[in-house]
């Protein structure tokens, strides 16, 4: 019977010798050969295959409120007979939207690729030995071992126990831990009550053992969930305030076309004219090209982001990054190298000590007899530790009590040469705790090496005759054989990573599990200004707002608890501050969830990738701040669109509104204003790639529609003066028809609403204090020139316009000239008090949304070898 033909309620009623029968495997596992003929029969193990659907991309361009309000205008306006104003809509709608196609298309290609460079790997049991494979890769009838803070990669029917705990809230709902047995369930029992199975997606909350896997993919339980949901993740704050602006403009956009088309109307104007001239003016004030703005924005930061080797797992989660202005982070990694050796091993007088070495080899996750590979970084400094496999010797494990968060200890009780004997290997504080006489030479000494920046692990033993299995009520009356030196040294790139956190305006706070002491020596050698030292034991007193306070006036939190750093953060987050978590353990993954962006780490626990919102393909505090830069640069060039889009635009189709009512004719006809704003929203294609000023990536800065709101209704009267002033040099000075005025107003109207860019796009003085893109002041001057050549082309009489005399070009570079400076005056009072986008998009994260974010963990990446990529 194959895997896929043995059920969930079957394998949980069978002995473990029936369900390896079943699935033709053994304890041994599987060979290479046997696995890889299976691999090819049932497939990856990827609960969906992850394709990049043209078509969707397509469809969500379409879904639209300014894209539909241009279609809609498109369709009428042909039936009305005006075929130009439609064929002008139709070039912006194709403009808008394959703009938007091509960015989001390829923003999504670049994603699936940086998705394939992240592993989740599984330690799997293979022709006899144990080795580290991609989850992909499992197959059926695989044995494999699972350990603390691991996501289940497959279903898994278990073999060996040891303190196993399985958090299955993302299937049961139950948000206390599943204890495990190997031993099968009555027949017909709940899926909540097979306690003898782990599942796929589900977490090891505590303790480690060994299964054989019996389901994979969508076979598996959490597998046939996940594949029936829609992959559809919520709103982010970005989005939210994006669609927000965008109904805004739609209800001003139609309210203006109402009262415009009323007036018109009254005045007894032709119907089919003031139709058309009505619903160019609604067309005219919205942004019709801010999906590819935004879409640009978007891919152009996912390209930059790519090199620098930060994965987020939506790109609308790239303007989340820079909301942080708190960082909480471990230091293992991020201050420090993150590689752990082994310095030495000392008896509790200082003293060299290779018995104390060997007591800890006995009592890490390896167990000495079957070897194997190591997932926690000091049992691999230990087994790499010269001659680590001949100072153990002959040893056989009887039992085991891995690491809790709580105990802070790992026990063994092994038959040793000398006899049946309990090893506890674990926080010095919490061992020592639990020894018959602890001599004050011992505490100088760990004194000594806390002083000195050392990670320490404490090492006790005591005989066991009788013994056969562990409580924790057997870790106590030890005696301590000494310590276990280990050295993390600072990262050398820390202290100019500390530099650029600083300079963005983020504040740092190290959560740690480690000594007080060694976090504080890490700081003090890399430059980190510390407000003061907090531990977990002195946390655990404080009321909520003691709490706040301590965590608003302290910067490293030492001997921290999971639900310490959870609360931490909440209380930060609960004063206003977007706080980003940095952590890569088992132990993290409340923060990462607690926190308004989680980051985490390639090569960090299973839990920790999945909880995250971020991922760094290097653990560097550098390319975290090279991310943060980014989310601000993009949102800071979105908003320049959409200042200077809304209050030129509203402006310029006040005058319009205004003329109508005044004018005997049209003062410009429906097509011309269509063809003002394409020439003018094109030049702004360039602003996702505008330089921006150092002082806009030193704070957060979020949607305030009031701000745009008010913003607009400033600028939006001084756009309204110069065409006035045009007005009247067309009308009382050059004395110009129709056909002149609308030509005059054509292109003073497209020259001052483009290049005001120059201006808006920075609070500084341009060119002087802050100079654009070079892109961006080549296509705006070209599309001003492109428009001033259109009134004198042949296109000129079918377009509407005619050639107009020098003295008004003259003038009119005389009131660009003005236009400019009066936009500086006004943004220097409009910004004499410090102004920000303020807002706090907070995200909410039901059930199903846990199943879609860690379903996304079991995606196989078209193209690549099984396994290469499973996210």
């Amino acid at each position: 019977m194959t895997g896929a033909e043995l059920t969930t309620a079957v394998v949980a009623a069978s002995p473990v010798a029936d369900v390896l029968r079943r699935l033709d495997s053994s304890a041994a596992g599987l060979s290479a050969a046997e696995a890889a003929a299976r691999l090819a029969r049932h497939g990856p193990n990827a609960v969906r295959t992850r394709h990049v659907n043209a078509l969707a991309v397509l469809g969500r361009q379409l879904r639209n409120a300014v894209l539909i309000l241009l279609a809609g205008t498109a369709v009428v306006s042909y039936f009305l007979g005006d075929s130009i104003q439609a064929i002008i809509i139709g070039i912006i709608l194709a403009a808008s939207i394959g703009l938007g196609f091509l960015n989001e298309y390829r923003a999504e290609r670049a994603a699936a690729a940086l998705h394939g460079g992240v592993r989740h790997n599984a330690v799997v049991r293979r022709d006899g030995e144990f080795v580290t494979l991609p989850v992909a890769a499992l197959v059926p009838g695989d044995v494999i071992r699972l350990s603390l803070g691991e996501a289940v990669p497959a279903d898994v029917r278990l073999i060996d126990v040891s303190g196993l705990e399985c958090d299955e809230s993302i299937l049961t709902g139950e948000s206390t831990g599943s204890e495990k047995s190997p031993q099968p369930v009555p027949a017909g029992a709940e899926l909540a009550e097979s306690s003898d199975l782990a599942f796929m997606g589900t977490i090891v909350s505590a303790g480690e053992a060994t299964g054989v896997v019996y389901a994979t993919g969508t076979g598996a339980e959490f597998g046939r969930i996940a594949a029936g949901l829609e992959e559809r993740s919520p709103e982010t704050g970005f989005q939210v305030g994006l669609r927000g602006f965008s109904y805004l403009l739609l209800q001003v956009a139609i309210a203006l076309m109402v009262v415009i088309l009323a007036s018109n109307l009254l005045l007894h104007r032709q119907v089919i004219n003031s139709v058309l001239f009505s619903l160019a003016i609604a067309v005219g004030i919205t942004p019709q090209l801010l999906p590819a703005v935004v879409s640009t924005s978007l891919a152009t930061g996912a390209r930059q982001l790519a090199r620098a080797k930060v994965l987020v797992k939506r790109l609308v989660c790239i303007e989340d990054l820079g909301d942080i202005d708190i960082l909480i982070t471990d230091k293992t990694g991020t201050l420090t190298d993150g590689r752990i050796s082994l310095v030495d091993t000392i008896d509790p007088a200082g003293a060299h000590s290779d018995s104390v070495r060997r007591l800890g080899l006995m009592a890490t996750d390896v167990d000495p007899e079957t070897g194997g590979v190591s997932a926690n970084p000091l049992d691999a400094a230990l087994w790499e530790s010269p001659r680590a496999r001949q100072l153990v010797g002959a040893v056989r494990r009887i039992a085991m009590l891995p690491f809790d968060h709580e105990r802070r200890a790992t026990s063994v009780l092994v038959d040793d040469r000398e006899g049946r004997v309990l090893v506890v290997k674990g926080a010095p504080e919490q061992v020592l705790a639990r020894c018959r006489l602890t001599a004050a030479v011992a505490q100088a000494t760990l004194a000594a090496l806390f002083e000195a920046g050392r990670r320490v692990v404490a090492v006790a033993a005591k005989p066991a005759a009788g013994l056969t299995a562990i409580t924790p009520a057997d870790e106590g009356d030890l005696m301590l054989a000494g310590f276990l030196v280990f050295a993390d040294e600072p990262k050398a790139a820390a202290r100019q990573s500390l530099s650029q956190l600083a300079d963005l305006g983020i504040e740092l706070k190290i959560a740690t599990g480690d000594n007080p002491r060694v976090a504080e020596k890490v700081c003090a050698e890399l430059g980190l200004a510390s407000k003061g030292t907090m531990t977990g034991a002195q946390l655990d007193s404080l009321c909520d707002d003691e709490f706040a306070e301590a965590a608003q006036h302290h910067t490293i939190f030492a001997r921290i608890s999971p639900e310490q750093k959870a609360r931490l953060i909440a209380l930060l987050r609960r004063t206003g501050r977007s706080v980003g978590f940095l952590g890569d353990g088992a132990n993290d993954a409340l923060a990462l969830h607690a926190a308004d962006v989680g980051i985490s780490v390639d090569s960090a626990t299973d839990v920790a990738k999945d909880a995250a919102d971020v991922v760094l393909l290097e653990k560097d505090l550098g390319v975290l701040a090279t991310g943060v830069a980014e989310g601000r640069r993009i949102f800071a060039n979105t908003i320049k669109y959409v200042l200077m889009g809304t209050s030129s635009n509203f402006g310029n189709m006040f005058s319009a509104a205004a003329a109508s009512a005044l004018l005997p004719f049209l003062p410009m006809l429906p097509s011309q204003i269509l063809l003002n704003n394409l020439l003018y929203d094109s030049s702004q294609l360039a602003i996702p790639t505008d330089r921006v000023d150092e002082e806009q990536l030193q704070a957060p800065a979020h949607w305030n529609v009031a701000f745009i709101r008010w913003f607009m209704l400033i600028f939006g009267p001084i756009s309204s003066l110069f065409d006035f002033l045009t007005f009247g040099l067309m009308l009382g000075v050059l004395h110009a028809g129709a056909v002149e005025f609308r030509t005059g107003w054509f292109v003073e109207s497209l020259a001052t609403q483009t290049l005001i860019i120059f201006s808006i796009r920075t609070r500084k003085v341009p060119f002087v204090r802050s100079r654009p893109s070079a892109l961006l002041a080549t296509t705006s001057l070209t599309m001003v020139s492109i428009g001033v050549a259109l009134t004198i082309s042949p296109l000129a009489h079918t377009l509407g316009f005619t050639p107009l005399p020098w003295q008004f070009f003259a003038v009119l570079g005389g009131f660009v000239l003005a236009y400019l400076v009066l936009v500086e005056l006004a943004k220097m009072m409009f910004y004499a008090e410090p102004v920000r986008l303020v807002g706090q998009p907070r995200r909410t994260r039901g059930r199903t949304h846990r199943i879609r974010r860690r379903a996304a963990r079991f995606h196989y990446v078209d193209g690549d070898a099984p396994g290469a990529g499973t996210r």
